[in-house]
C-alpha cells in the first residue's frame, strides 16, 4: 500500500473557465457549446466543432522565440495554483520542486507553415521549430519558475495528464522532491484535428457520452496542474491539504492502436492495481470521474468495465463541458475530482440524454450532492494505455 501524498493547491484552465473556480461553477449550472474556432484549416470531408479557449485568456508575452499556445494554458493554472498555495518564488528557491507535465501533442505538431514553406522551396521561417525546442512543457516550466527538481514530460497520449500525477506522487514518496507540479497541457493542433477526424470519430455537433446517439468526440483544448507536497513541506510552509493521491495504476492491454481492449482488460488491471496502493475497496469509491469520451467504443467498453466493478457507484463525464483535450484530459478531470470532493457536489454529465439499449452505465445528469471520503477519476488512451487516479478528500 502507498503512503498517501497530499495536494496543496490546483489550477485550471479550459474552455469551461479560466481557472479552477469559474470552470466548476460553468459545469454546474450551464452548459458550454463547441464552436468552429479559427487558428486551423477545417479541410476535411466532415467538419467537427472544437472547444477551444479564447485568446484572450491566455498567457500572451513578447519573447524570442514566442510561447506555443500549449505553453501559453500551462503557465496560467500554474500561476494559479501557486497563488492558491502562497507559494513565491522565495519559498520556491529553498525546496526541492519537481516539474511532470503530460502532453500528448504539444508544440510537436504545430509545423505545418514550415513543412509548407520548404515543400514550395521557400525559405521556411525557422520560428515554429525555436519556439518548440524552447517549449518542451516540463523543461519550460522548470525553467520559467526556477525549479531545481526532477523534470518530466510524459507524452502517452490521452492518460499523459494522469500518469504525470501518478509518477509525480511517486517523486513525493521516494523523497525526491518537497513539492511537484503535475498535470497537463495541450493547445489545440490542426494535424491532430485532421488525424482524429480521418480516424473518423469525432462528432459533427457537440459531444455526447455514454448517449444511445453518441457520434464522437469534439477536440478540446486546456491544462490543469495540482501541486503535491511531502509531509515536511506541508508542515513547514503551513500548508492545508485539499485532497491526497491515494494510489496510482496503469496498464497497456497492448490489444490495439487505438480502441480499447473489447473486455476492458487493461482498464480493469490500472482501477484495480489503483485501488490496491490506496488500500480501500470499489466499495469505499464514491464517485467516479470517468474518461468518457463519447466515441462508440470508448463508451462502451469503459461503461462496460464500470457497470461490472461498480454498478451502483455514480460517475460523470466532463468531456461535454471540455471537449477531448488530449494529454491535458486527465489533469484536467483529476483537478476537476479534487473539486467535486471538497465540495461534495457532482457536476452533470453535460450531452447525455438516453442510455444505449445494451448499456448499464448511466451517468448523472444533473447537478449531485454525494458525501464522498475517496473517489476515482481514469483515463483511456491510444496504443492501448489505461490508467487511474485514487483520491481521498482533505481537511481544506
Amino acid at each position: 500500500m502507498d503512503r498517501p501524498v497530499s495536494i496543496c493547491a490546483s489550477g485550471c484552465i479550459c474552455a469551461a473557465g479560466k481557472d479552477t473556480r469559474a470552470c466548476f461553477e460553468t459545469m454546474l449550472n450551464r452548459e458550454v457549446q463547441p464552436t468552429f474556432a479559427s487558428g486551423f484549416s477545417y479541410d476535411q470531408p466532415m467538419h467537427s466543432p472544437v472547444f477551444a479557449v479564447p485568446q484572450e485568456w491566455l498567457k500572451k508575452e513578447k519573447q524570442t522565440p514566442p510561447l506555443t499556445e500549449t505553453m501559453q494554458l500551462l503557465f496560467p493554472a500554474v500561476d494559479e495554483a501557486l497563488a492558491q498555495a502562497a507559494l513565491t518564488p522565495q519559498k520556491l528557491s529553498g525546496l526541492k520542486v519537481g516539474s511532470c507535465i503530460g502532453s500528448s501533442t504539444g508544440a510537436s505538431l504545430n509545423f505545418k507553415s514550415f513543412y509548407q514553406q520548404w515543400r514550395e522551396g521557400k525559405e521556411a521561417d525557422l520560428e515554429v521549430i525555436e519556439s518548440y525546442l524552447n517549449c518542451n512543457p516540463a523543461a519550460a516550466l522548470a525553467e520559467r519558475y526556477s525549479l531545481n527538481g526532477p523534470v518530466q514530460t510524459v507524452t502517452n497520449a490521452c492518460s499523459s495528464g494522469t500518469d504525470a500525477i501518478g509518477i509525480a506522487a511517486s517523486w513525493i514518496r521516494q523523497g525526491l522532491c518537497d513539492l511537484v507540479i503535475a498535470g497537463g497541457a495541450d493547445a489545440l493542433s490542426g494535424i491532430s484535428y485532421t488525424g482524429f477526424s480521418r480516424l473518423m470519430i469525432t462528432s459533427p455537433e457537440k459531444c455526447r457520452p455514454f448517449d444511445k446517439d453518441r457520434q464522437g468526440l469534439n477536440l478540446g483544448e486546456g491544462a490543469a496542474v495540482l501541486v503535491l507536497a511531502s509531509e515536511k513541506a506541508m508542515q513547514e510552509l503551513g500548508l492545508t491539504s485539499m485532497a491526497e493521491v491515494m494510489g496510482y495504476g496503469t496498464c497497456c492491454d497492448a490489444h490495439h492502436l487505438t480502441a480499447p481492449h473489447p473486455e476492458g482488460t487493461g482498464l480493469k488491471q490500472a482501477i484495480n492495481d489503483a485501488l490496491e496502493r490506496s488500500g480501500i475497496s470499489t466499495d469505499e469509491i464514491g464517485f467516479i470521474n470517468v474518461h468518457g469520451t463519447g466515441t462508440e467504443n470508448n463508451d462502451r467498453i469503459e461503461g462496460q468495465t464500470i457497470s461490472e466493478l461498480f454498478p451502483a457507484t455514480p460517475f460523470t463525464g466532463t468531456k461535454g463541458f471540455t471537449g477531448h483535450t488530449l494529454g491535458a484530459a486527465g489533469a484536467i478531470e483529476a483537478v476537476m475530482t479534487v473539486i467535486s470532493l471538497q465540495k461534495g457536489m457532482l457536476v452533470p454529465t453535460s450531452g447525455f440524454h438516453e442510455a444505449a439499449a445494451d448499456s448499464a452505465a448511466i451517468p448523472v445528469t444533473e447537478r449531485t450532492e454525494v458525501a464522498a471520503e475517496y473517489a476515482l477519476s481514469d483515463s483511456l488512451a491510444f496504443g492501448g494505455n489505461n490508467s487511474a487516479l485514487v483520491f481521498k478528500k482533505g481537511a481544506a
